[in-house]
């Protein structure tokens, strides 16, 4: 998941600040769009998805597609009638005029960043040991190892955060130009084992039941998996106040970005059941965050793509959860200011002026979650993560379609709009999303634990702010002034 520089409106401030240079066009906000959806997700979610539904992975992806194109045409039509770059919680806000749902929306938001970023952590933890392996130079550790490096990786981060990263579009679209690469070369390699003969066509259309679910059950489990890969598109709308003309170009383009990410799914599904056998699809669930890997290990040609392969697919996930952690620690920030968590999480740093102390919150919170999730031997660590991320944002989906309802009927009649999701659309969308988010998906019961959790820790952190701000008379800002 990716967001735009983050900047935050101080509540206090009497001084008009200046409006936000407006540089993206179509081309560069495509980029942008199709960058954000690409990253972890894939590497994530593959190889789960493949040992539920077999041949049949790179549906999950399509009907993952299709609900999360209803929601953008949801958040389509709320941008263009707000452009402001505050995102859902905005909508929400505008929607119910309720603080404190604006505040559990906007908190959900921040969560699955940080969830996020630590399903990243762990995908670059294998891969990155996957291309040791390839390479010769070590044989793959055990888990505790793994889990270590995923802790370092989330240390490194938060320093490189302290230190201050000027997040620029030219550097997201070379980032998004290396993510490209490397899932050319799973597709690369997937037709050329079919052009050798060696590729297993038919085995697209076959449904293996690995997990004795039946058809409708598999598929629907598999398709709440892949949700986690099609996420990010949302985070655009925080680019509209920087964006030319958005109301026309917006529309079209996060609808490309969209159709674009998904066909690159479809074919790198497509490749995985290509170059692998149906006990070799059932073997990459427990391969988690490394299935890719595996499928460019054994189908590449006789030159050196598998040992190149894991260091790109590490860039790319590294990427996703740094710009994650600093989304996530900056909308910490912006709570803080705005009086909604406790002030001292807002506290920055003097000389590199980062905001240390909500860095370092989200940073206890992703380490903490790694450890709860690799304590237990048996558990997918990166299903639970990824599975915990895509829950959270499927409820704040869910919100945002309601939002889009009601703020249609508050419609001003005098006010030009641009952009309608289609009918009862919106509901069709908030419904499917509920759905998904539900236990009879097949969702692992530590998935809801985790986020409940999380929420926990925000509402007793909500709550006891609350109690200050009354005693002592400090006024609470509005979180839609947040933006990032």
């Amino acid at each position: 998941m990716s967001t735009s520089a983050e900047r935050v409106s101080d509540a206090s401030a009497t001084t008009k600040e200046p409006e936000l240079k407006r540089v993206l066009g179509p081309k560069l906000l495509l980029l942008f769009i199709v960058g954000d959806i690409l990253g972890a997700g894939v590497y994530a979610v593959t190889g789960t998805m493949a040992g539920t539904v077999g041949g049949l992975v790179w549906l999950p992806f399509l009907l993952a597609f299709i609900v999360a194109t209803m929601t953008a045409f949801s958040y389509l039509e709320l941008v263009t009638q707000y452009p402001q770059a505050a995102g859902a919680a905005l909508y929400t806000h505008k929607a119910f005029g309720i603080h404190f749902v604006t505040f559990l929306v906007a908190f959900a938001v921040v969560c699955s960043g940080i969830t996020s970023a630590a399903t990243s952590a762990n995908v670059l933890a294998q891969n990155f040991f996957g291309g040791l392996v390839v390479n010769g130079w070590t044989d793959m550790p055990g888990q505790g190892m793994l889990t270590a490096v995923a802790l370092g990786f989330m240390l490194l981060l938060a320093l490189i955060n302290l230190r201050g990263v000027g997040e620029s579009v030219k550097f997201n679209v070379v980032l998004t130009l290396i993510e490209v690469a490397a899932l050319c070369i799973v597709i690369g390699v997937g037709f050329y084992a079919m052009a050798q003969g060696t590729g297993n066509v038919g085995q697209v259309f076959v449904f293996t039941d690995y997990q004795d679910k039946g058809l409708f059950l598999a598929v629907t489990a598999a398709t709440s998996i892949a949700f986690f890969a099609m996420v990010g598109f949302e985070d655009s709308v925080n680019m509209v106040e920087e964006t030319k003309n958005p109301e026309r170009i917006f529309p079209r383009t996060m609808l490309t970005g969209l159709g674009i990410a998904v066909i690159f799914y479809m074919l790198v599904a497509v490749s995985v059941v290509t170059v692998l056998s149906p006990t070799e699809l059932e073997g990459i669930r427990e391969a988690e965050g490394a299935a890719l890997l595996e499928v460019v290990h054994k189908g590449s040609p006789d030159f050196p793509i598998d040992q190149v392969f894991p260091f790109l697919a590490v860039f790319a996930v590294a990427n996703t959860a740094l710009i994650n952690m600093l989304m996530a620690s900056r909308l910490i920030y912006g709570m803080a200011r705005q009086g909604v968590l406790p002030r001292p999480l807002g506290k920055v740093l003097p000389v590199r002026c980062t905001p240390w102390a909500g860095i370092a919150f989200s940073t206890v919170l992703a380490l903490g979650l790694i450890l709860y999730v690799t304590a237990d031997p048996d558990s997918n660590v990166v299903a639970n993560l990824s599975g915990t991320t895509a829950f959270l944002l499927l409820c704040v989906f869910a919100v945002v379609n309601i939002a889009c309802l009601i703020l249609r009927r508050k419609r001003d009649v005098n006010r030009k709009v641009f952009f309608t999701s289609p009918g009862p659309l919106p509901v069709v969308a908030a419904i499917l999303c509920l759905f998904l988010a539900g236990p009879w998906v097949g969702r692992d019961i530590i998935q809801y634990q985790i986020a409940g959790a999380l929420m926990v820790i925000g509402v007793v952190l909500w709550f006891v702010t609350w109690l200050v701000n009354r005693r002592t008379n400090t006024p609470t800002g509005d979180l839609t002034t947040i933006e990032g």
